[in-house]
């Protein structure tokens, strides 16, 4: 399904398949991969046959972040004064902020390397599960520059503002065990069991009330910028629109008669 490449896209029922596959760079995104996951994403949105988003990477490394090597490379002219200020709206500060409000749950599986926006891909997903052998990396002012991606944002929130310092400033280096322990991800794994838990959670989103859970994923990021006046209203509205969904009927119906629900994602 993708032409981008770098980029595996792959659609089985209601999963989507996102895949980096660039092991030889350890997953680096390049323009073109970073604009193929923006597209992806944003596309799932709008699809209503797609129930969850699975996103994982080829090799050793999950992805160690921007492939700065290659952005940098001597050109014939170099680009005016502000690119950066200009790219960074169109490229990696449109994808985070699109994982966060699609309302289509996503699952990241992370082995290796995770650094940089390879870190926050993974921080912006609704579920990260991480081996044993995942490092969490912000390598931004050891090499003499600031974050970008949302690190500055991500971090701060989900660990406190001390914790997001120590990886900001001083460039600490979490493993999967200390990701878990700080929040980071929600859970640590041994390598072999990575892809069987990934995808333990991927089949129950994908069978689970996708309004609902789409609608309550959108509650809590709202919640976090809102006061409780505002969050109360949102919930309502929430709860007006999941009411009206055919998995509501659904659930109600199989607890009436004592059974699981077969949610169809309606």
């Amino acid at each position: 399904m993708s032409a981008v490449p770098g980029l595996g896209v792959r659609r089985e029922g209601p999963v989507l398949r996102l895949r980096l596959e660039r092991p030889e760079k350890r997953n680096a995104l390049d323009d073109a991969m970073l604009g193929g996951l923006l597209a992806q994403v944003e596309a799932a949105g709008q699809d209503e046959g797609v129930r969850v988003i699975a996103l994982s990477a080829e090799g050793e490394h999950f992805c160690a972040g921007a492939d700065v090597v290659a952005r940098n490379a001597p050109r014939e002219r170099k680009p005016r004064v502000g690119s950066i200020q200009r790219r960074l709206p169109l490229q990696a500060h449109r994808l985070i902020p699109a994982l966060l409000t699609v309302q289509t749950p996503v699952v990241c599986a992370v082995r290796g390397f995770a650094s940089g926006i390879g870190c926050h891909l993974a921080l912006a997903a609704d579920f990260a599960v991480a081996s044993t052998t995942a490092r969490f990396w912000e390598p931004f002012t050891t090499r003499g520059f600031t974050p970008d991606s949302g690190g500055s944002w991500l971090l701060p929130r989900l660990v406190g503002v001390a914790r997001a310092k120590e990886m900001l400033l001083l460039g600490r280096e979490l493993s999967g065990a200390e990701a878990a322990q700080w929040g980071l991800v929600q859970r640590v794994v041994e390598d072999a069991e990575l892809d069987a838990a990934a995808e333990a959670l991927v089949t129950r989103l994908a069978e689970s009330a996708t309004v609902a859970v789409g609608l309550t994923k959108w509650l809590v990021h709202r919640g976090l910028e809102v006061g409780l006046e505002q969050g109360l209203s949102n919930e309502g509205f929430a709860l007006e629109l999941s009411s009206r969904s055919r998995d509501f009927r659904e659930g109600l119906e199989a607890f009436r008669e004592r059974r699981p629900p077969r949610f169809e994602g309606r």
